[in-house]
């Protein structure tokens, strides 16, 4: 019982330390906040604020309760070995390797120590050359995505959607929510190219598509990055309804434009024009934190446009699906010989190569 109760202390000494490194105290702190915010009498009154406020300290208790409870599990297990009885030293021994592998999966948070690695992600991809083929491959990648968010059991909400004129779509946006999810996708943020048999095509020819995916870290607080809104260009234009035309149409549609950068962010799918320019406002701060963070500049007048085409061309990943079946990442070098499993979400593997080569970068 002697070695077991020294490696039940060492793994109670382990966490310690990766509680204070995550900072779980202060997490608890700004949870406990917003705690007392949700049972204010009339905090439901305001039900957009409310709502952020539950999402906020859900996402908080994320990120806090695997910590503790397994905190307290080693805690009591090290007090039963302390009692050195040997009647219950199998199940000790059972709980330590669950605790350990436990603490190992936990510890994986510890990489993320980027800026906005916390952050939830702010998911958006665009067709590229490759007509109709590119669209379906672009709505191919998002269904990857939100099959990657569904076997995680995060959030995923849609921002915005434009469908393709045969099949497809010409680009998308969506929000997923989660813990340390900017610091887990960055890596998928880059040009996607797919090889395969055309299923658009009456020679059934083989044909490449490309689609661009555009992964930033949301920053939904004004505060969060600062704009200074003599930069900023705001439209206002009518949002398309179903039923023909001038059908359920609103002047509701708003486009920003951030005039240094040349950053435009259009989006009509929430309800009312304040909703959408709230919304425009958001992705715009994630898009200029992200191109801050690649330029590697301190302030946001620093930060150029874009290169546009620098981006079509740097493709970071091939799916083939003829005529070999193998997705490779040319970055990592890391492939699969499963690009059914890839595309029905299962890239965990791809992720977690791409952060051992940036761990410390």
């Amino acid at each position: 019982m002697q070695e077991l109760t020294k490696r039940l202390t060492d793994l109670q000494s382990d966490i310690a330390q990766a509680l204070i490194s995550l900072k779980v105290s202060d997490l608890e702190v700004q949870a406990q906040t917003l705690q007392k915010q949700s049972e204010a009498t009339d905090f439901w009154q305001d039900q957009r604020t409310a709502q952020d406020v539950m999402k906020k300290l859900a996402k908080l208790q994320s990120r806090i309760n695997p910590w503790r409870n397994l905190e307290r599990n080693v805690k009591e297990a090290r007090e039963l070995a302390l009692l050195n009885d040997d009647s219950v030293k199998k199940d000790l021994e059972k709980q330590l390797e669950l605790q350990t592998a436990e603490f190992r999966q936990l510890k994986k948070e510890l990489q993320f120590s980027g800026p906005y690695d916390d952050h939830d992600v702010i998911l958006s991809v665009h067709a590229g050359a490759g007509g109709t083929d590119a669209q379906d491959w672009a709505q191919m990648l998002l269904r990857m995505y939100v099959r990657w968010a569904e076997k995680h059991n995060v959030s995923i909400e849609t921002v915005d959607e434009s469908t393709g004129e045969e099949a497809g779509i010409k680009s998308a946006t969506i929000e997923i929510s989660g813990p340390f999810l900017y610091g887990k996708l960055k890596g998928e943020h880059g040009v996607h190219r797919l090889v395969r048999l055309s299923p658009f095509n009456a020679d059934n020819l083989r044909q490449t598509s490309f689609a661009k995916v555009e992964v930033v870290p949301k920053l939904d607080q004004p505060e969060d990055l600062l704009i200074d809104d003599k930069d900023l260009k705001v439209d206002v234009y009518r949002s398309g309804g179903h039923g023909g035309q001038s059908v359920n149409t609103t002047d509701s549609a708003v486009r920003v434009t951030h005039e240094p950068t040349g950053i435009t962010v259009a989006i009509q799918n929430e309800r009312s024009q304040l909703q959408n320019k709230e919304t425009a406002m958001t992705i715009l701060r994630s898009r200029l934190a992200q191109l801050k963070l690649e330029q590697h500049k301190e302030k946001v007048e620093e930060i150029k446009g874009p290169n546009q085409s620098a981006e079509w061309g740097n493709q970071i990943r091939s799916y083939v699906l003829h005529p070999y079946k193998q997705v490779k990442d040319l970055r990592t070098r890391y492939e699969s010989s499963d690009p059914d499993s890839v595309l029905d979400g299962e890239i965990d593997p791809f992720i977690e190569a791409y952060l051992e080569q940036h761990l410390g970068a």
